[in-house]
């Protein structure tokens, strides 16, 4: 491949993960970018996890083999197979090496300094694969996974060029995570309540809009808790609001807790004492025993004074809920009833 058609490859790729709307979408970007620039057959995306000492497949995109799926739910190899991912970090990048890719065919090492590890090379065979191009890649200075491109029995084996333009890919590659990871950052920071570390208004306006929607087309239930954390002012007056926010945050443990009765449900700070939780599926019955036990649960917190909670369910005969905005009305007017 020319330098005009590598670049063109490279810039390709950049602009494919810059496009990716999840960090999903960046994998498979990555994925069939590198496989296109270096004119393989098969890629897939790995990340090391080192806490299991394992790559695990995040992606396979091309031709596939029958065992493996485009986005594998658990796809795995001991990193001991792949031990070049941990020693260059150790070994050579300490010393300002760099993180070089290398080729591996169906008989073993074609270019490259790793050697000869059987299992990768049964591998390659299994799935039909004359070669490989395997290349390290590096975030914030830490070995975080590979790219891995492979070729058929029969065409042409990667060589040491190709290898050279897999370790450039692999960094571009890199750069287009460490965007995605902060894209995710930004998003998941917008949608959370920095104190409970639960969802937020915002999150809960965009959760009901969708669940009202579904409500209108597949006839879902939709219920919705909304609750007022009482005593708060006198808490935050008499101890300060340091203390306020301890109550706050354990109110949200509590809340997270009994969230959990309900599959899928969402936790959520709407502001000041204002909580809600956002359920769609389960029983009216259901979410009101949620909403009993939240009550129950608050009642033993060693500040504050309890709970109002009100609870507003499409299966419950309140009239059409066209509007987000409705089931909000209808949950406030049964929480001013409970703390009346």
């Amino acid at each position: 491949m020319g330098d005009d058609r590598r670049l063109a490859a490279v810039v390709a790729l950049a602009q494919g993960m810059a496009a990716a709307h999840s960090a999903r979408e960046a994998w498979r970007a990555a994925a069939v970018g590198g496989c296109l620039a270096l004119g393989g057959s098969f890629a897939a995306l790995s990340v090391w996890e080192r806490e299991l000492g394992r790559l695990r497949v995040l992606v396979n995109v091309g031709r596939r083999a029958e065992d493996e799926e485009e986005f594998p739910e658990d796809e795995s190899y001991p990193v001991h197979q792949f031990a070049e991912i941990t020693e260059f970090l150790h070994e050579r990048w300490a010393g300002g090496g760099e993180p070089d890719a290398w080729v591996e065919t169906a008989r073993g090492p074609a270019a490259g300094r790793p050697g000869y590890v059987h299992q990768r090379v049964a591998a390659l065979r299994r799935r039909g694969r004359g070669c490989c191009v395997v290349a390290p890649i590096v975030l914030h200075g830490r070995a975080w996974g590979e790219l891995y491109v492979a070729r058929p029995v029969g065409e042409r084996v990667f060589e040491r060029g190709d290898a050279d333009f897999a370790t450039v890919l692999a960094s571009v590659v890199a750069a287009g995570i460490a965007q995605t990871e902060r894209l995710e950052e930004v998003r998941r920071l917008a949608y959370t309540d920095a104190l409970t570390g639960l969802a937020n208004r915002r999150a809960v306006d965009a959760a009901l809009d969708e669940a009202v929607e579904r409500h209108r087309e597949e006839d879902v239930v939709v219920s919705l808790v909304v609750c007022d954390l009482n005593g708060l002012k006198r808490v935050n007056d008499t101890h300060g609001h340091a203390v306020g926010d301890r109550l706050l945050e354990r109110f949200g443990s509590v809340l997270s807790l009994c969230g959990a009765m309900l599959p899928g449900a969402l936790a959520a700070r709407l502001g000041g004492d204002e909580f809600c939780l956002l359920a769609v599926g389960p029983p009216a019955d259901a979410v009101v025993k949620a909403a009993e036990e939240l009550c129950r649960r608050a009642a033993e917190l060693e500040l504050g004074d309890g709970v109002a909670c009100g609870v507003a369910s499409t299966e419950d005969p309140v009239g059409p809920v066209r509007s987000a905005r409705r089931l909000f009305r209808l949950a406030d007017a049964a929480q001013y009833r409970a703390k009346a």
